[in-house]
Parts: structure tokens; C-alpha cells; sequence
């Protein structure tokens, strides 16, 4: 095992009801336009289900609020961009979001996206160090 010399600086993990995200999206046409950036919603809308995929992004980006010690209302969502398209996601800060990741000396994201047919999850790790 290879040693690592990175400090762990935040953790955050968050799950999202598909059903309840799907009536999010039903019922507020602007949800997409105001939590997602352009990218984003490309990515999702070209698959059969662009909804699993919106609602894993949405808990991707509640859980790097969590991992930056923030509420929701701190930083905007479009502010946190995940990007990835099958292979190993990645995430993009800016705004506040950013600025905040760097008064804590964050300098590496990891991130895990999963979904089923009922929920998203999503599992953030913000690390520092020369090892991040």
C-alpha cells in the first residue's frame, strides 16, 4: 500500500429520492436552469433517464456543501459543476464555493456517484496536501 500524504479536510455524503426529485423537475421548470450548468444538463439529457443523472449531481453537490462545512443557501449550485460521462467524475468549484475551498486549503476533490431505480447517492472527499 502506497502512503499518502494528503489530510483529509472534509467529508460529505448525500442520498436523493428519484421520486421525490422527479416532481421537483415536474413541477419547476426553472430547477434544471437554476441548480445545473449548461454542461451538466447536456450530459444528463442524453440519456433515457436524464433525471437519475440530475439527481446524482444534485447529491454530489449537497455533499461538497457538507465537505465545506456550508448549509444550503452559502454557495450557489451552479457555482459546483460535476462533470464525467461514465468514467470517473470530477468537480469544478467557482464563486464562493471556490473561494471557501481555498481558505481551506482544498486542493484535490474525490467523488463517488451512484444511483438505483428508487435513489442517487453521492460520497465527497475534500483533501489538501501534496498527496491529494
Amino acid at each position: 500500500m502506497s502512503r499518502c500524504d494528503c489530510t483529509v479536510a472534509g467529508v460529505g455524503i448525500d442520498v436523493v429520492d428519484l421520486e421525490r426529485f422527479r416532481t421537483l423537475l415536474s413541477r419547476r421548470s426553472a430547477a434544471p436552469r437554476r441548480l445545473f450548468t449548461e454542461a451538466e444538463q447536456a450530459y444528463a439529457s442524453s440519456s433515457s433517464d436524464p433525471a437519475k443523472r440530475l439527481a446524482a449531481r444534485f447529491a454530489a453537490k449537497e455533499a461538497t456543501m457538507k465537505a465545506l462545512g456550508v448549509g444550503i443557501g452559502a454557495v450557489r449550485f451552479r457555482d459546483m459543476e460535476v462533470l464525467g460521462d461514465g468514467g470517473r467524475p470530477t468537480l469544478q468549484l467557482a464563486g464562493r464555493a471556490a473561494r471557501l475551498a481555498e481558505e481551506m486549503g482544498i486542493t484535490c476533490w474525490h467523488i463517488s456517484l451512484s444511483h438505483s431505480d428508487l435513489v442517487a447517492v453521492a460520497s465527497v472527499l475534500a483533501a489538501s496536501g501534496p498527496g491529494a
